[in-house]
């Protein structure tokens, strides 16, 4: 392979050919050291590259080094560059030594101030563009990390470590930071579009499969039904409605302990039962997996004496405290299994087969998959990948990829997977991941609106929301029943579409509590009828949404996605943070404020859009004052496309 090396006195740098268009830089301090954990497992495409003492050109993406700085461009135009800290110390790369042979790292580039900076992963903090953010590099419920950003300068970056850290774009320059690792690692791509960055991402991360047809109907959830006679009342009555249902959730507490992964036969006496009836409705049953495991599971001695649990430098392997039953309102400490380990991963399956899969579930919710461990604790964690701080941010892929792989090879369809956290790579495991447990408020709407894109501009094309937000929300509310209304407009066109929310009143918080009602009638009858037409609009959605993911699975470009994608020449479409296109044939413009019945919508340059309400044709490049009443939100229909909504 042609590649790139060269020294410093501090310093060894390695820069190989990494797929079209895109190098992979590697600094060590004296060595590079092979085979770390990071997102680029997959072997890089053979592609033609030029390499002299002081450059590596891959395709249309040139890095040059001059004085010990590296700097890529692309048609002579300076994409990135490094930048020292100061003139003497630090440069570019630092390595600062933490006392047990490993390090903090940091690596520095040069600001740009017309840059602005899209992906990252899922943060709550309402921008679409973060430039100008500092990002904690940790996975915690509704933020997750999954280091790669894209440049509307035109290239993309992904930071190949899953260590603890933060990366913070300044306008005096962007910083990545390490906590603890061994050597720096990132990889750089380019293109003529934001489309080419993505599928370049894709072709090094891995693509996400296509999606079962199956999994883009209507998924019905509640905290929380607690025995299998009130989850079949509910299905049962989506029949009786005519309601469409494709999916319904068992969720957490159908248990007997943490870790035991079975059904309390108290509660839950025949599932077999259960997913029979189902299958006759055409519904699956999802489940709640949790990667926690109580002392008193009847796995947790075979799973610690076989070092399948995630270990503790200092102390016991006991790293969060939760209720279970038979402790009333009492917390006590449960342990984590090490999905770092295969071997751990395979007893965990084993599990699953037995208590799930042999009932006939297929369908999974890996909850709590950050994991759930806090308060911060990472120098303590001791992962079969290595120490906690180094590779913490991988555990939610590899809990994925254990479900995926081994329910894959029983010759099932595509296994899905609904997922609390994700890092690079984690699509590639049929991971659909959901925003976490958000607040039921129009602010948090909006914040889901530039979350999702920003998720799937960081290569998960499988992403949803809890309509309605998880927590609260009174259904007899008429506040919250019109926001309700709004979230269901907008989550039918998302990738799948989910009722989930801990309603009022709710119940404590131990084995037993539960919510209030959370069923599309449980919000009185105008809101009823509103929705059951957002279900009906849904079911004619759902060809074109199967068929849009499975180019997703071959192209890397997502369904949802920001405007800039598919018109980055329209300067505008970098800016416009509260619409977004749904494949490239629809634009969705969602209510985010109680009592809106009208919005501007920005048409991208470069077309002609239709208002699919009224069947009115306006020019791209012009913002519109658009009309939305409670019963629908604005979408325009791309002139051109065969699509009929």
């Amino acid at each position: 392979m042609t590649e790139l090396w060269f020294r410093t006195a501090d310093h060894v740098v390695c820069a190989q050919p990494w797929g079209a268009d895109s190098i992979r830089v590697r600094v060590g301090r004296k060595a590079i050291v092979p085979d770390i954990p990071g997102a680029l497992e997959l072997p890089p495409a053979e592609v033609p590259a030029v390499a002299t003492e002081t450059s590596l050109t891959v395709g249309r993406l040139h890095l040059e080094v001059a004085d010990g700085l590296l700097t890529f461009s692309k048609d002579g135009r300076e994409l990135l560059a490094e930048q020292p800290g100061h003139f003497a110390w630090p440069g570019p790369r630092l390595f600062a030594p933490n006392g047990d042979g490993y390090h903090r790292l940091e690596q520095r580039f040069r600001a740009y101030p017309d840059e602005k900076i899209f992906g990252l992963g899922q943060h709550q903090h309402g921008r679409l563009d973060q430039k100008g953010m500092v990002l904690d590099l940790v996975q915690r419920n509704a933020e997750v990390t999954i280091p790669f950003a894209l440049s509307s300068r035109g290239y993309g970056l992904l930071w190949n470590l899953p260590a603890v850290g933060r990366v913070e774009f300044a306008e005096n320059g962007t910083r990545w930071v390490a906590d603890s690792a061994r050597q720096i690692d990132y990889w750089v791509t380019t293109g003529d579009t934001p489309a080419d960055l993505l599928a370049h991402y894709a072709d090094a991360t891995g693509h996400a499969p296509a999606m079962p047809y199956w999994a883009t109907g209507f998924w019905q959830s509640k905290l929380r039904y607690r025995n299998q006679d009130e989850l079949m009342a509910v299905a049962r009555e989506h029949r009786d409605r005519g309601l469409p249902l494709a999916v319904i959730v068992a969720d957490y507490f159908h248990w007997t302990h943490l870790g035991d992964w079975r059904f309390d036969p108290a509660e839950w006496p025949d599932p077999e039962a259960m997913v029979k009836e189902l299958d006759g409705l055409g519904v699956k049953l999802m489940v709640s997996v949790w990667p926690s495991v109580n002392p008193l599971s009847e796995n947790y001695q075979t799973m610690r004496d076989n070092g399948f649990l995630i270990g503790a430098e200092q102390g016991l392997p006991l790293h969060h405290i939760f209720p279970d039953k038979g402790f009333g309102d009492h917390k006590h400490g449960v342990a984590f299994y090490d999905a770092t380990d295969p071997a751990a991963r395979e007893f965990v399956w084993s599990r699953l087969k037995t208590g799930y899969y042999d009932h006939g579930i297929r369908v999974w919710w890996l909850d709590a998959c950050e994991p759930e461990i806090f308060p911060e604790q990472f120098a303590n964690l001791r992962f079969a990948a290595g120490p906690g701080r180094e590779v913490a941010n991988l555990y939610p892929r590899e809990h994925v990829r254990g479900i995926y792989e081994h329910a894959l090879a029983e010759e099932e369809d595509i296994p899905v997977s609904l997922v609390r956290s994700a890092w690079a790579g984690s699509q590639r495991f049929g991971a659909a991941l959901w925003s976490g447990d958000i607040a039921s408020t129009f602010a948090s709407l909006a914040r889901q609106i530039r979350a999702g894109l920003n998720v799937a501009v960081s290569g998960i094309p499988w992403w949803t929301t809890d309509i309605g937000g998880f927590h609260g929300g009174d259904p007899s509310s008429p506040e919250y029943r019109e926001l309700v209304i709004r979230w269901f407009q907008y989550g039918v066109f998302c990738p799948l579409l989910r009722l989930h929310g801990h309603r009022e009143p709710r119940i404590g918080f131990g084995a037993g509590h539960s919510g209030g009602p959370n069923e599309i009638w449980s919000y009185g009858e105008e809101a009823y009828e509103i929705i059951a037409e957002q279900l009906r609009l849904r079911e004619r959605l759902r060809g074109y949404v199967t068929e849009q993911l499975g180019e997703t699975a071959r192209t890397g470009i997502p369904l949802l996605r920001p405007l800039f994608v598919d018109y980055p020449d329209d300067p505008s479409a970098w800016t416009v943070e509260d619409e977004f296109l749904f494949g490239p044939d629809l634009l969705v413009a969602p209510i985010t404020e109680l009592g809106a019945r009208s919005r501007p919508v920005h048409l991208p340059a470069g077309g002609t859009w239709i208002d699919v309400a009224t069947g009115v044709e306006h020019a791209g490049g012009q913002s519109v004052e658009a009309q939305a009443p409670l019963a629908r939100i604005p979408v325009f229909r791309r002139a051109g496309s065969t699509l009929h909504v």
